[in-house]
């Protein structure tokens, strides 16, 4: 039997992320903004829209091409899509000021909560058939103070090797390349999977359009997302990419950090091999 590979298209993924997003803020708590806070923030950003108006002189017409696209963003369900790749990563920088340990990175659109726990030592769910060079990445979940976080949670879920995620491709199954893997008592952990590829945001909505008609790329190099979570410990959510990967400089997300690069090596029989720590702080 053949299986038609079929690309995730900007409405289907929006509308995953959106559903998915919706559904883990109900049960998360959303920020209680006082009135005055509100007022302040909403005031200079409507402020750097009417200033870049006035410098680019900006026409009816292209004011009303920019309510078109908005409304076009909201009607296909790319706003998670679009806030992830250009606005969230200016957040997470200013809140990793006031945080220690482990650099950080975006969420991105596309994390999926409630993934099947594996233990410390283990080969992340995938295809029987599944393509792409073997990576293991093992390391070790401290404190700030060096003590091993034995229990401590590394949430993990990255691209296939053709740039495809497990939850928004119709080809790719449920939970691949997916999984909560928990350390051991020493806080260490060794996770086989498959090194991913670099991926293009879709690009078949208003989001693609936009990034077409500036001229932009819609590329991201290939990183593995992760999340680390312990008791007492400020979770971590951060990504890591790879060495000389294309796009590396020049990410659509502007998520890369040099300290978040690893660099894995062949052990000689094929498997590629890389250890990356992680510290958190206290809550």
């Amino acid at each position: 039997m053949t299986t038609t590979q079929e690309s995730p298209t900007a409405a289907g993924s929006g509308a995953n992320a959106s559903e998915n997003f919706k559904a883990s803020a109900s049960s998360q708590e959303i920020a209680d903004t006082p009135p005055e806070r509100v007022a302040a923030i909403v005031t200079d950003v409507l402020k750097g829209v009417h200033d870049a108006i006035a410098k680019h002189d900006v026409s009816y017409p292209e004011f009303q091409a920019a309510k078109a696209w908005l409304m076009a963003v909201g009607e296909g369900g790319e706003w998670p899509l679009f806030m992830d790749v250009f606005v969230e990563h200016a957040v997470e920088a200013q809140v990793a000021a006031s945080q220690q340990g482990t650099k950080g990175s975006i969420l991105g659109p596309y994390f999926l909560p409630d993934q099947v726990r594996l233990g410390s030592t283990c080969k992340l769910p995938r295809r029987d058939d599944e393509k792409g060079t073997p990576l293991v990445l093992s390391g070790q979940v401290r404190d700030l103070d060096g003590t091993p976080l034995g229990g401590a949670e590394v949430d993990i879920w990255h691209a296939d090797a053709d740039g495809y995620y497990s939850g928004f491709a119709p080809h790719v199954p449920e939970g691949n390349l997916r999984g909560v893997v928990v350390t051991d008592d020493e806080g260490r952990f060794a996770i086989e999977t498959v090194q991913p590829a670099p991926y293009q945001i879709p690009t078949d909505g208003p989001t693609g359009q936009l990034i077409g008609a500036a001229g932009w790329h819609p590329w991201r190099p290939a990183h593995l997302h992760i999340q680390v979570r312990a008791e007492g410990h400020r979770p971590i959510t951060t990504q890591l990419y790879f060495a000389g990967g294309e796009w590396l400089d020049s990410d659509v997300a502007e998520a890369t950090k040099p300290e978040l690069i690893i660099d894995p090596q062949d052990d000689g029989t094929g498997i590629r091999r890389s250890t990356y720590d992680f510290v958190l702080e206290s809550a």
